[in-house]
């Protein structure tokens, strides 16, 4: 964890910390220290590797300066820090004195959580966090496919699409697949089968990002993340190999909660709205669900926020207009069934609940949580998920059956 905005006036380190503990419900472990805050910060002590790294603000520019001290006790300490060096003390002294020493081996296992302090806007304190994580962070692990482990030291390529992201450059209308190297080695202009399609795909395009700015590379390893253009190729989820039929397991998308239907205000831009919709919903973040044929389009996400945003880039990337309606449900439950005679009373019954996922799977709107209850304990030959991660192909069978059902 980073605590930021160490150069203004805020609480102290130790009340933070605190604060992180009890809401997060994680145990904390402070890896460096603040010198000093708001307009008196001076720097930080790394903790860890016993470096100093002193903050000197300039009118037009933030010099960085870093000191290696084999103790505290050493008197460069107080000419640098002046009154400061004293409390720096003190408060290691606390530090290590509360804490226990730091364990790569409870960090990787989830029971501690380092803790840092900076100011990112001024990109200070930044390194130690960056330099730690890279000497204790995991290395990559197996990745689970419906055929079988796969082992990051293996020979031949695979990879999964885990993000897509529309109009990164505003300026070309590009989609962008995000994909992490499971296995092998990734190669610019090699072909990789595309599991999903069933078709080879080459890529004389492939990409590192850091924040906004990214830079062609030519070869990629496992555990890392690389950019494709994607021209609509690509589903979250989907996997590229050297040629072997095997499918990682996808990032599932949960049950939203809030609802709400996209209404068209201009039908000379129905194209528009439809990509737009299309595109902005395959990034995983909302989900698309249509109904009618797919005259109707409902979207659903967990947050308020999300839908703002979604109205926003349809405007303006897009140049689409529309306008939202909150509906009436609570909860959406992917559903499938074995008996095809049950699954299709129930898609009859409730024909103005059901809709379709971006998959064209049935997916079942309840009103309330009560509403979803009364139905699952009436339709014990159904069941109801609260992921898309369907279990079975048997379940993905029965499309046929519900679409028929509900007259779609």
């Amino acid at each position: 964890m980073f605590v930021n905005k160490l150069d203004r006036e805020g609480k102290r380190p130790l009340e933070l910390i605190g604060e992180m503990e009890n809401k997060l419900d994680i145990a904390a472990r402070p890896l460096s220290w603040p010198i000093g805050s708001g307009s008196g910060f001076k720097g930080v002590y790394n903790l860890h590797d016993r470096n100093l790294y002193l903050l000197h603000p300039g009118k037009t520019v933030v010099e960085q300066e870093r000191r290696l001290f084999e103790s505290l006790d050493d008197p460069r300490l107080d000419e640098a820090l002046g009154p400061e060096a004293g409390r720096l003390r003190e408060a290691v002294e606390l530090i290590e004195g509360v804490y226990e020493p730091f364990s790569p081996a409870d960090y990787l296992a989830g029971r501690v959580a380092p803790v840092f302090f900076g100011s990112a806007l001024n990109n200070f304190g930044v390194r130690e966090l960056l330099e730690t994580f890279l000497r204790i962070a995991p290395p990559p692990v197996a990745g689970t496919s419906d055929k079988r482990r796969v082992a990051p030291e293996e020979e031949r390529f695979t990879g999964f699409v885990f993000k897509i992201h529309a109009n990164l450059d505003p300026r070309h209308r590009d989609r962008i697949a995000f994909l992490r190297v499971c296995s092998g080695r990734f190669e610019r202009y090699k072909p990789f089968h595309h599991v999903r399609l069933g078709k080879h795909l080459r890529f004389s395009t492939a990409y590192s990002f850091m924040a906004r700015e990214k830079s062609m590379i030519e070869e990629a390893y496992p555990g890392d993340v690389i950019g494709l253009y994607d021209r609509g190729d690509f589903k979250i989820g989907d996997t590229l190999t050297e040629g072997e039929q095997l499918t990682f397991r996808g990032i599932p998308s949960f049950s939203p909660e809030l609802f709400k239907e996209v209404l068209n205000t201009d039908h000379l831009r129905n194209k528009q709205l439809d990509n737009g919709i299309r595109h902005l919903t395959e990034e995983g973040v909302a989900q698309l669900f249509i109904q009618g044929g797919g005259r109707r389009k409902i979207i659903g996400a967990v947050g308020a926020l999300q839908f703002e945003i979604i109205q926003h880039r349809l405007v303006h990337e897009y140049g689409a207009a529309c306008r939202m309606e909150r509906l009436p449900y609570a909860r959406a439950c992917w559903i499938t069934s074995r008996d095809t005679a049950a699954m299709a009373r129930f898609t009859r019954f409730h024909e103005a609940d059901i809709a379709g996922d971006k998959d064209g799977n049935p997916v079942y709107l309840a009103e309330s949580e009560w509403a979803l209850r009364g139905v699952i304990e009436r339709y014990p030959e159904v069941d109801f998920h609260f992921t898309s991660e369907l279990e079975g192909s048997e379940s993905r069978s029965a499309r046929p059956e519900w679409q028929a059902a509900a007259g779609s």
